[in-house]
């Protein structure tokens, strides 16, 4: 049998699917070698040479070594790139199989030089839904589990939750919990289960701060809120925190992109990850906030500030985000050094 090299790059907006494609890749490699060492990284978090350290040291307590970083559209520097260069030519002179590596992005696409280390065959792209398929899927997803579901209800959910399938799933479990599967689920049950006890997380951070039918200080106001909440919840780090922001203001900077130049088509919208109503809405409202050279702004002080956290500690934490938020919203990503001085020139 040919040698195919053990290296993966996942991207997307499909979550679900993604993180499916990788679960499959784990148990297949698991019947493989059995027991792996398996580790999961953010690239924006770890140094690289510490991943592919590991990756390339052997383990005593394991056949193989897996390794997931995500975030990977980070990866751009001339010595990174080197780095994972060097770990392809090495793996391909020694055949290797027992070291597996899977770069993960929520963007469309990272560095193409990167991109062109990975054999085609180990690449996949996993496209949001089709508007068409979304309510199918709701609905075979409920009979799978014994449940049955109005249509209208399945709209609900569509306009309550992120269009992904891992967000859907998710969600649409408490269902299960709540009622007995005699019951059919209507639009009002959804807005008792899902509206009145939705857990916040980054997206609906942004939809509060990019909500242009509030004032300046109540989107302040209400973002700061669900940063509270979510701070208190179970997944309190900021790493998927900023991530998420990251991912929203990007995927901004494209909408607005595509809108600067012309009209874009529904497949426009649908290659770029735009098909959902709901993130075309978001998008929409988010563009009459900021443009695109603040939207910018905003991703650079996302950037920076997860650097200053990881060179910080904890200690400051809560105020280094909450100065972020205000700074993204009220100065619309300037520091609020940078935008006093722009005053005073003025």
């Amino acid at each position: 049998m040919a040698y195919t090299l053990p290296f993966y790059l996942f991207t997307g907006p499909e979550f679900g699917e993604k993180n499916d494609a990788l679960q499959n890749l784990r148990t297949k490699n698991e019947k493989k070698f059995g027991q792996l060492d398996f580790h999961t990284f953010y690239a924006n978090e770890t140094k690289l040479g510490d991943i592919m350290a590991i990756l390339t040291n052997g383990s005593l307590f394991s056949d193989a070594r897996f390794v997931v970083v995500k975030n990977s559209e980070v990866i751009k520097k001339k010595d990174e790139l080197q780095l994972i260069s060097d770990w392809v030519n090495a793996s391909i002179q020694q055949q290797v199989e027992d070291s597996i590596l899977v770069l993960i992005s929520d963007e469309n696409s990272v560095d193409k030089k990167l991109e062109n280390l990975v054999p085609k065959e180990n690449k996949k792209m996993f496209w949001e839904m089709f508007e068409d398929r979304k309510i199918p899927w709701l609905k075979n997803f409920f009979s799978k589990n014994g449940y049955k579901i109005e249509e209208d209800a399945c709209e609900t959910i569509l306009n309550l939750i992120e269009n992904n399938t891992e967000a859907l799933r998710t969600e649409c479990s408490r269902f299960f919990l709540c009622f007995d599967n005699t019951h059919l689920i209507t639009s009002d049950d959804v807005d008792k289960i899902l509206a009145h006890n939705r857990e916040e997380s980054s997206f609906t951070l942004f939809d509060a701060m990019a909500d242009s039918d509030l004032s300046t200080s109540k989107r302040l106001e209400k973002s700061l809120e669900i940063l509270q909440k979510i701070r208190q919840s179970k997944d309190s780090s900021y790493v998927p925190l900023i991530a998420g922001l990251l991912y929203c203001f990007r995927q901004l900077k494209l909408w607005i992109s595509l809108h600067e130049k012309n009209y874009p088509t529904d497949f426009d919208l649908k290659i770029n990850g735009f098909s959902s109503k709901k993130v075309q809405s978001r998008n929409r409202k988010a563009a009459t906030l900021w443009n695109l050279h603040q939207t910018q702004s905003c991703i650079s002080l996302l950037s920076a500030t997860d650097m200053q956290l990881r060179s910080s500690g904890t200690i400051l934490e809560e105020t280094i985000i909450q100065t972020m938020i205000y700074e993204i919203i009220t100065k619309k990503g300037s520091k609020i050094t940078e935008y006093q001085s722009n005053l005073e020139v003025l």
